[in-house]
């Protein structure tokens, strides 16, 4: 396939230059991109509307805190998603991320972080410069952060469908909703409407990959990671847009845990709190454009995930916010998240023929990576 600068005509017939499975962010992305260098695409997914792992997040475009290889996709990726915002008119505020430190081992890590990137990636912040911008009645056990300016915010709840929206009706592109893939061969899809054709196949499923491509799945050892959250209306007088990352924090992103103190941050979090260790939880929470705030979230892997949440998880997280906050947080709503998890790699590409490539991400870091990934992907054909 050869890139074009230009749109191609409406679609008529059944072949296009690529198609797309799957409508989440990732599929999504690769749309946009796509259709911005003059390909054709076609979308096709089963829901009728963005559905899974892309609407049940906190919205947060996790720039600085990736590492190796991932920090270039991260960088690329949000230019992705800023000229997405910018054509499509979503809600992309550049708000970057506060990073609360409660201890002195927490803040060690920061400071390493803020030496090993530069202070104007990682801004070291004083206790009081954190509490300024959280609450003046936020944990006194605050005793200094970080901001990290590059982190961008969306809301997940509006950010996909309003691509979507934009995306089917511009010239080149349809997206067939509610829609099941039945087979794949080379150039042809079947599916639930019929067989369409296209010179590429980009197969984003996230963690149904197991659904299409069950001998994929297997190789990488993709399983589902679901997630307890909540939603709450943020405090009187609260407006920050920065997403908010905490200790816990510390012990889940790359960028955190290469760092020397980061085995420290999570024996300390161990001693005093097992149980946040023991769920799995990445203690945060980003404010709507509503105002309401999205808390989370703990972490749960396997094949198959059980429907039922145990409340304590939830009550504990949100608690553990509200200790932060220095306030009490009435929840309004709750659900469960997912994604692919994979124990080997944070990105499967696999090209499954000569036209057909699988592309799921097997951690929760797809929104942040996803504009990244599709530049590459796009850039590529």
């Amino acid at each position: 396939m050869n890139n074009r600068s230009t749109s191609h005509d409406p679609l008529n017939g059944e072949r296009t230059d690529l198609i797309i499975i799957g409508a989440g962010i990732i599929g999504l992305a690769h749309a946009f991109e796509a259709q911005r260098n003059g390909y054709s695409v076609r979308i096709i997914e089963r829901d009728m509307r963005p559905n899974g792992a892309s609407i049940r997040n906190f919205g947060h475009c996790c720039i600085t805190a990736q590492d190796g290889l991932y920090l270039d996709t991260a960088y690329r990726s949000r230019e992705g998603w800023l000229s997405a915002a910018k054509a499509v008119g979503f809600w992309a505020p550049e708000a970057g991320a506060v990073v609360v430190a409660r201890s002195a081992t927490e803040l060690a890590v920061l400071e390493q972080l803020s030496e090993q990137r530069g202070a104007d990636s990682v801004q070291l912040l004083t206790a009081r410069e954190v509490r300024s911008r959280l609450s003046p009645e936020a944990d006194p056990a605050i005793c200094g952060g970080a901001f990290l300016p590059a982190d961008l915010r969306v809301d997940p709840r509006t950010a996909a469908p309003d691509i979507a929206d934009w995306l089917q009706n511009q010239r080149g592109v349809q997206i067939h909703w509610g829609t099941t893939v039945k087979d794949i061969r080379t150039g042809t899809v079947d599916t639930s409407r019929g067989e369409f054709h296209a010179d590429k196949v980009l197969v984003c499923v996230g963690h149904d990959l197991d659904d299409l491509f069950p001998e994929v799945a297997a190789r990488y050892q993709v399983q589902r990671c679901a997630l307890q959250m909540a939603m709450a209306p943020a405090p009187t007088g609260y407006a920050l847009d920065s997403a908010v990352l905490t200790g816990t924090s510390m012990t889940r992103y790359d960028g955190f845990t290469t760092m020397p103190g980061a085995d420290a941050v999570r024996q300390e979090i161990f001693g005093h709190s097992p149980e946040l260790i023991d769920m799995g939880a990445n203690v945060m929470f980003t404010r709507r454009p509503d105002g309401t705030l999205l808390l989370g979230d703990s972490h749960v892997y396997g094949q198959t995930i059980g429907p039922f949440q145990d409340e304590w998880i939830t009550t504990r997280l949100v608690s553990e916010i509200g200790k932060i906050l220095g306030t009490r947080l009435n929840v309004t709503q709750r659900w469960q998240g997912i994604y692919a998890s994979s124990p080997q790699t944070s990105l499967v590409v696999e090209d499954l023929d000569s036209t057909t490539t699988a592309i799921s991400v097997t951690s929760g870091i797809g929104m942040t990576l996803s504009f990244g990934i599709a530049a590459e992907t796009i850039g590529q054909l």
